[in-house]
């Protein structure tokens, strides 16, 4: 049952988009893109912070200015004698901070290889209150710039789709960085799912919904049907780790395998138990990145997803016309 703010938020919708559908759009994208307060959304969070704040503070914090924000990384180094030379680079999700990145970081410090971990802008300790897919990228680039190149790219939840677009060169305005693996944790395969959702949560109607949509070419030089993982990385054989949880309650496991069949050249774990946000300090997890990104693209841990056979459809008679199939 809806909430009493949802039928409200609703009604208003309807108002707005009785007098304009693309003004209603607009609206409903500028929702989309508003970050909320960096305060912890509770204790279970405000304890989490308090955990990482030692190894948060013994990082090396740099900050970069990119259109409208100034974005946080923090940089996690080997010993000396240790460093493999490899750097990678994380990148948390939608209302998440670089803090609850800590064990990942700590796993590919423990490798040799150097974490970079990057706030989002609107995110930890970034400034701004706008986020979308052009600004991660965006980020992701000035990272690049200061800390690059990366070895391997890792991107949890919303930062899967943006580390994908960061190294297809989808956001036309921003160079393509292009790392020699991918790692994404939990992530969704086509932002346009995201879009559906909030627009079915807002009440938009066909009009307001496609003037909500159109708001990615204006941004990103593309439509938002171009952001689906396949046509990124059409033709593209980049090394992947999927990680997922089949029982993840905020990004469904189906995400996964449709990552999984872009090719052979990608690899699925399940992290069966670790839900959308414990996956990320599971130590099974961390320890298959750091793996992955020491360049052991067939470590033991990564599990492929078993590919159906395909079916083979009987020739019809000679002269018999085929005829559409009424779909329940």
């Amino acid at each position: 049952m809806a909430s009493l703010v949802e039928k409200v938020t609703r009604a208003a919708f309807r108002l707005i988009e009785a007098q304009s559908p693309e003004k209603a759009g607009e609206l409903a994208f500028w929702l989309f893109c508003r970050t909320r307060s960096v305060k912890p959304q509770g204790e279970k969070e405000r304890l989490a912070l308090a955990k990482a704040r030692a190894r948060m503070d013994a990082s090396e914090t740099v900050r970069l200015l990119i259109p409208g924000s100034v974005v946080a990384t923090h940089v996690f180094r080997p010993a000396p004698e240790t460093d493999s030379g490899e750097r990678v680079l994380l990148v948390h999700g939608y209302r998440s901070r670089s803090d609850h990145m800590v064990a990942m970081a700590d796993a590919l410090v423990a490798a040799g290889h150097t974490a970079v971990c990057l706030d989002l802008p609107g995110h930890g300790a970034s400034s701004g209150r706008v986020l979308h897919l052009g600004k991660a990228v965006e980020a992701i680039d000035a990272a690049w710039r200061q800390h690059g190149p990366f070895g391997t790219f890792v991107g949890h939840s919303f930062g899967g789709p943006s580390v994908m677009a960061a190294a297809a060169g989808a956001i036309l305005s921003v160079p393509r960085r292009m790392p020699d693996r991918i790692v994404t944790i939990a992530a969704p395969s086509d932002i346009a799912d995201v879009f559906h959702w909030l627009g079915g949560l807002l009440g938009l109607g066909a009009a307001a919904q496609a003037a909500f949509e159109r708001q990615v070419l204006r941004i990103a030089g593309r439509p938002l049907s171009e952001f689906r993982a396949d046509r990124m990385f059409h033709g593209v054989r980049l090394p992947m780790l999927v990680i997922h949880a089949e029982d993840d309650k905020e990004v469904a496991f189906s995400n996964a395998e449709a990552l999984a069949r872009l090719g052979p050249h990608v690899r699925l774990m399940r992290a069966n138990g670790s839900g959308h946000r414990r996956i990320v300090s599971a130590p099974e997890v961390t320890a298959a990145v750091a793996e992955f990104a020491g360049g052991d693209t067939d470590c033991r841990r990564i599990v492929d997803l078993p590919r159906p056979e395909p079916v083979e459809t009987p020739p019809l008679p000679a002269g018999e016309r085929a005829r559409p199939r009424k779909l329940a």
